[in-house]
């Protein structure tokens, strides 16, 4: 044994070199001091931890690898909210449908790897901060590796349930004992209580945001762990995929059965939502600059001016160019075929049932939400012009990463876009969700939290529900609307015992919507988009296409009349002029206006024809999309009476492959399927799996 661990400790020596030159990366994008910083090529564990300065960088190259590529490229969606428009048999669409077993590439693998490598290291910087002389920046340093060890368990717990708890440094372990390299599941709840507990010091010792010197919110400030914890304790305290460890007996979502601890772990969450909440440093970015709140927080977001959303950002993870860049958000965007932001796809897709879910006033739908795509009007030479192209409801994308809104990437594959953790908004939903829990229904210091989120949205004036289920139920749609695309709602769901609800109203919804039936019976099959160029250039403020829709049938009988002799073109512009200023909208005499039939598929003739004659040369051009939605048709009547296949079908229809009482989590590998549990034989399989 002794061999193997002198081969431990080579891989330790290497792991620390790396998370040194990694801290200088992920910090690059704060500052360029730390590039300044000596090199470590030949540091171990004990030379880093002589001083502070070195065993702080060390704590900052734990951050790096907190957020690996299948967190949210494959999780990133089946929430009810986004979605995968990726092919049947694509990894991320059997995800997002929840068809993923123990045998195919679709189970999700390297999370469980990247997450243990994490706090491996965070292990190793506990273990030789405590062996440090104890000062407020050593007491820090150690909150502030507490907490990142506690996220990692977070994000384990919630994608694979119980999960093996290691808690020292590999090598400081009994190499005689078989816990040691092949760990055993743990409860979840003695884990969940051991980081809860971890948070509730490093909050203690870890200085605020305005104390800390840090100038961004990259890093774990007060604040920040502060929301962690309030975030980690309602995990602990809500519901989850529940069975007896160590049998192959099914199990049950529910929550722990010590009710108590349930009630004190909301009283946690309440209490450090409420220091946030008093602490009087943090607030909503409000409208400024002709954008509202909501817009403003999250242009100013992907143009990286942090110094003007600190106030909302509790925690994003740094992520600048190639070397620190993530998959985070690698599709979610509106696409775009060439040109300045080159040809980049997007995989994702929002539902049209969440889509069309928002109250007229809310501000959030339209940066949420994108109903065009980026596209040049003839033939994609330089010389050529670049629209904003509407699209129907099967190709509304996502909005709040949005390329045009970025940084000009140093490459093609990145994005330079930091993502986001922890916000004031969601310190805000769940103080109403812990107050309204606690007192048996909503207070006003519930109502009021609730309210000024729905406030910055323009929503103020909606009901507030009295009673506490209708309170609770009233959150989980708040949180549907504010945190579309931020890749929580999927196990918020879960934990708030709603998820098999909403899938089935979302099913029903979207079948609903295919007919123009219940509360879909009203809902405008045509609308009329304004032609807009697009600026192709990074930082455009671009956020929506004007549109019209149109319901009178005199109306749509002049627009279905579609000239394909270029020569009728002026006189149908006219006949469209026509409609748009009956309906209160001011006509330029540069304007143009063309229809979309909204149910039909993007490339119909129909749709084709209404490009061609507003401008468009390549009126049947492709989106820089997955196919499988845009380019069927998604009524049920243009489907020839049937429900599209992606909506209503047992092979690839709307979440499938969901199961009550197993599909909630993912199981680990099997053998055949790689990593881990052929690395590790005393790992038991989830039951049902």
């Amino acid at each position: 044994m002794k061999n193997i661990f002198n081969q431990q400790k080579f891989i330790r020596k290497a792991a620390v070199f790396s998370s040194l030159f990694l801290a200088v990366l992920a910090s690059n994008s704060c500052s360029d001091d730390f590039l300044d910083q000596p090199s470590y090529n030949n540091a171990d564990a004990d030379t880093v931890f002589d001083n502070l300065q070195t065993a702080e960088m060390f704590v900052l190259g734990c951050y790096r690898g907190l957020i690996p590529t299948e967190m949210f490229y494959q999780l990133g969606a089946g929430d009810t909210v986004v979605h995968s428009n990726e092919a049947l048999n694509n990894s991320k669409y059997n995800i997002a449908n929840y068809n993923y077993d123990a045998y195919t590439p679709f189970t999700v693998t390297g999370i469980y790897s990247a997450m243990y490598a994490v706090i491996e290291r965070t292990n190793i910087a506990a273990s030789k901060l405590s062996g440090m002389p104890a000062s407020a920046k050593r007491d820090a340093l150690m909150g502030e590796v507490k907490a990142i060890r506690a996220f990692c368990y977070y994000n384990l717990i919630r994608i694979y349930g119980d999960v093996p708890a290691v808690w020292e440094p590999l090598e400081s372990l009994d190499p005689n004992d078989p816990n040691t390299f092949y760990p055993k599941r743990a409860s979840r709840d003695v884990i969940y209580d051991r980081i809860v507990g971890d948070l509730q010091e490093a909050v203690a010792t870890v200085p605020s945001l305005s104390q800390s010197g840090f100038g961004t919110t990259e890093r774990l400030s007060k604040e920040g762990i502060n929301a962690l914890l309030a975030r980690i304790a309602l995990y602990a305290a809500g519901y989850s995929l529940r069975w007896e460890l160590n049998t192959s007996n099914p199990g049950i979502v529910s929550r722990r059965g010590d009710i108590n601890r349930v009630k004190e772990l909301y009283q946690i969450a309440d209490n450090a939502c409420a220091a946030i909440i008093n602490g009087g440093t943090k607030s909503l970015v409000q409208s400024q600059g002709g954008k509202s709140g909501f817009e403003a927080l999250w242009f100013n977001f992907c143009r990286r001016n942090y110094g003007t959303v600190n106030s909302e950002m509790l925690w994003h993870i740094a992520s600048y160019g190639q070397n620190t860049n993530s998959a985070f958000q690698v599709y979610a965007h509106p696409g775009s075929r060439g040109g300045v932001y080159g040809s980049r796809s997007a995989q994702q897709f929002m539902l049209p049932s969440y889509y069309l879910s928002f109250n007229s006033s809310d501000t959030r739908r339209d940066v949420s939400c994108t109903s065009y795509s980026i596209y040049f009007l003839d033939t994609g030479a330089a010389s050529d012009t670049w629209v904003d192209v509407g699209t129907p409801y099967s190709a509304i994308m996502p909005g709040k990463f949005r390329l045009s809104w970025c940084v000009e990437p140093q490459a093609a594959s990145d994005r330079n876009l930091n993502i986001p953790i922890l916000r004031y908004a969601d310190v805000l939903l769940m103080y109403a969700e812990t107050q309204n829990y606690l007192n048996n229904g909503p207070t006003a210091a519930a109502n009021a939290a609730l309210m000024a989120v729905r406030t910055r949205a323009g929503i103020g004036s909606m009901p507030i529900p009295a009673g506490q289920n209708d309170f609770l139920q009233a959150i989980v749609q708040e949180r549907k609307w504010e945190f579309a695309g931020e890749f929580n709602l999927r196990t918020d769901l879960i934990r708030t015992n709603s998820l098999t609800t909403e899938i089935n109203a979302t099913r029903q919804d979207m079948k609903d919507l295919t007919k123009r039936i219940g509360k879909y019976a009203s809902i405008a099959t045509y609308r009329l988009y304004k032609f807009h160029k697009n600026a192709q250039v990074y930082g455009d403020p671009f956020l929506a296409l004007p549109y019209i829709d149109i319901t009178s049938p005199a109306e749509i009988a002049a627009i279905q009349n579609v000239p394909t002799n270029p020569a009728n073109y002026a006189a149908y512009q006219a006949t469209l002029a026509t409609i748009v200023t009956a309906h209160g909208v001011a006509y330029q005499a540069e304007d143009k206006w063309y229809p979309t039939q909204m149910f039909q598929a993007y490339t119909s003739t129909f749709n084709g024809n209404a490009r061609k004659a507003v401008g468009f040369k390549a009126g049947f051009n492709t989106l820089q999309m997955g196919s499988s939605m845009y380019s069927k048709p998604f009524g049920y009547a243009e489907n020839n009476g049937t429900y599209p296949s992606w909506i209503e079908s047992d092979s690839d229809g709307l979440f499938f492959g969901f199961k009550p009482n197993k599909t909630e989590l993912l199981p680990f590998a099997a053998a055949s399927a790689g990593h881990p549990m052929i690395d590790n034989p005393n790992l038991t399989q989830l039951p049902g799996y």
